[in-house]
């Protein structure tokens, strides 16, 4: 048997083979493998195999070399409570093997359960909001992870007045929304209604701890069909944000009572005084008139009565003829 020696082309070689169909000055081209000694090919794969054993090691032996990215979760994250009350609250790591971990609370707090990777706590007598941070040490490394306790107050009672309750056509009257007793202010928003009619809605700033009275007013213009329409408040206080619910409450519904405007006093007055006046001087002319002709008529009468009397001897002594 010929050498087989080469890989490529360029590295073909005329190689002499023996055989029934090989003659002399007849070479054949024989593709030959790599020049690559077999022993390096099997120290090289040793090598890759080796630093795989290794790695593979060093995960499994050694964990905290691959966890010093860890994470701290909390559940939930954002956290209602009314006021005095209480919450569960779970911590929990990645990391499998964590040194040290726990709750930071200055509030009064209970381990329900716990395992390796994570704790179950019960904090109690929630009076204000507060901010909370779970953490746990790893390999020397410390994350952790904070979250907010708010407390809140539902609406339970919502007054609604109006100023005045009677009121005439076309003059202006308050409608005035009062909640007592509620938080946060800021998640908080009063809609006031005439009918199915949204008059005004108020929005509230961030306000103190303690619960507080929270007050909307709008000033409109009474209308003829003000009477027959109702009129409304509406309190939302809307904590979907922190992780809570949305409450709503109804005021009782009150009505207007309409009237149409009466003329003014003093234009009644003016008019009263006038129509006197008129009514007396109406009078007083007729009497003049009346007195007048009485007395010129008594006067005509007396005087002629006085002429025939001094007339009467001289018509008596009078000669006849």
């Amino acid at each position: 048997m010929g050498r087989i020696l080469a890989v490529s082309r360029s590295e073909f070689q005329s190689v002499p083979l023996s055989g029934p169909q090989s003659s002399p000055g007849s070479p054949w081209l024989v593709p030959v493998s790599p020049r690559t000694p077999p022993e390096m090919f099997s120290f090289g794969c040793g090598t890759l195999t080796l630093s795989l054993t290794l790695a593979l090691f060093a995960l499994v032996c050694c964990p905290g070399s691959g966890e010093k990215a860890f994470k701290v979760y909390v559940r939930p994250k954002q956290l209602t409570v009314k006021p005095k009350g209480s919450l569960e609250v779970n911590c929990s790591t990645t990391c499998t093997q964590p040194e040290i971990g726990g709750l930071e609370t200055p509030l009064n707090k209970t381990v329900l359960a716990e395992q390796t990777q994570w704790k179950h706590y019960l904090i109690s007598d929630i009076s204000q909001d507060t901010a909370f941070h779970c953490h746990f040490t790893c390999s020397g490394e410390q994350a952790s992870a904070s979250f907010n306790v708010s407390v809140y107050q539902p609406p339970t009672q919502v007054i609604l007045t109006l100023q005045p309750t009677w009121v005439a056509v076309g003059k202006s009257f308050t409608i005035e929304c009062r909640v007592p007793a509620v938080e946060p202010l800021d998640s908080l928003t009063l809609f006031l209604f005439r009918g199915n009619e949204t008059l005004h809605s108020q929005t509230f700033g961030k306000g103190a701890p303690a619960m507080q009275e929270a007050t909307a007013t709008f000033n409109s213009t009474a209308h003829r069909e003000d009477r027959h329409r109702n009129f409304s408040c509406l309190a939302v206080l809307d904590l979907l944000s922190r992780g809570g619910d949305t409450f709503h409450k109804h005021s009782e519904p009150q009505m207007l009572k309409i009237y149409e405007p009466a003329p003014d006093s003093q234009t009644v007055i003016i008019i009263a005084v006038v129509s006197v006046l008129l009514a007396l001087f109406v009078t007083s002319v007729l009497f003049c008139f009346i007195f007048s002709q009485h007395w010129r008529q008594r006067r005509t009468g007396t005087y002629r009565v006085r002429a025939a009397w001094r007339r009467l001897p001289q018509a008596f002594w009078a000669p006849q003829a």
